[in-house]
């Protein structure tokens, strides 16, 4: 018997960018579809890696574009930058924070001494985006990691998108000091567990289920969380994506979007090694997937998913599938 996809979890952890908005846009239908958890007994909360702007700035956003949000709601990777860091070391520590006065005041709320320089001998490095960040801010952090401090980073995308184009994020300044000072940081933000995990312990959720648009992010950190994922496919990453990827980036469940967390998710069988969803079917080689049913119907599409990832449970190929529709139904 299938169930709505909303009720085998208690929470949802939700991407922001190709989930909830679109550039300055809200994406249709998922302002409404994230006010109705409330009333399902739900609880929300949002996962960013951005680090620069607070959970009150992050939160005015989402009213301002109609959705349900708190600054208690919102999970950005300064938080779980500076709780990862607290964990690693000693209360009243010294921290050389290279980015925003929110990744600064999210340090010194852990209890940490915030300092300037490298010659103040700091015992860690947190990294995090800014845009006023220059090369004399990257020199200090690769001073000071390369003196032996502990290192760790918010996140490490490489880019963000502006609106003039994409630009450079923060994965590029951390791998500038990685290169100045031949080690790595630790990561908060997507696509490790870190993050997520902070997002359900202060939402007390125990049964989460992550949705997001990008399978190296969203789907990969919440995989690696032990959460379940589904990809929304109103943002990055779409179902010929998901059918290709690789192992730990496989997600769970296939949405069009966050209105059908309210529908019945088909479930899918299997059959001597046909794999069906609603009404579509496919087999797959090492090589081909054979679907019958409409192209654009997602049934389709989760039944490939099964059949491929069947075939290859442990490795994605290097080599793309064939992908062949049998009928047109």
């Amino acid at each position: 018997m299938t169930e709505r996809l909303i009720d085998g979890y208690d929470g949802v952890l939700a991407d922001l960018d190709g989930v909830v908005y679109a550039g300055p846009q809200a994406i249709p239908g998922a302002t409404e579809a994230l006010e109705k958890l409330a009333g399902e007994g739900k609880s929300l909360a949002y996962v960013t890696n951005n680090a620069s702007r607070s959970s009150e700035q992050v939160a005015a956003h989402l009213r301002e574009l109609g959705a349900p949000a708190t600054a208690e709601q919102v999970f950005g990777s300064a938080l779980a930058g500076a709780e990862l860091l607290a964990g690693r070391v000693a209360a009243g520590s010294t921290v050389l924070v290279v980015g925003s006065e929110t990744l600064a005041d999210a340090v010194r709320a852990q209890g940490l001494v915030v300092v300037a320089s490298a010659d103040d001998q700091p015992d860690a490095v947190i990294q995090g985006f800014a845009p006023g960040l220059g090369w004399k801010d990257l020199a200090e952090a690769a001073y000071a990691v390369a003196a032996g401090a502990v290192w760790v980073a918010t996140n490490t995308d490489m880019s963000i998108p502006q609106e003039r184009g994409i630009a450079p994020g923060n994965g590029t300044l951390v791998a500038a000091v990685a290169a100045a000072t031949a080690k790595s940081p630790a990561v908060a933000g997507k696509p490790e567990a870190a993050l997520f995990e902070t997002a359900a312990r202060h939402s007390g959720v125990d049964r989460a289920l992550v949705v997001g648009d990008r399978l190296d992010t969203d789907i990969l950190g919440g995989n690696r969380a032990g959460m379940a994922t589904a990809l929304v496919l109103t943002g990055v990453d779409s179902v010929r994506t998901a059918l290709v990827a690789r192992v730990d980036e496989r997600p769970d469940y296939l949405i069009g979007s966050l209105a059908e967390l309210y529908e019945e998710y088909p479930e899918v069988t299997h059959d001597d090694g046909s794999y069906g969803c609603g009404g579509a079917a496919a087999q797959a080689t090492e090589t081909t997937v054979t679907i019958s049913g409409r192209e654009g119907d997602l049934d389709s599409w989760r039944a490939a998913c099964a059949a491929w990832w069947a075939v290859h449970p442990e490795e994605a190929p290097a080599v793309l599938p064939e992908i062949r529709f049998t009928t047109g139904r």
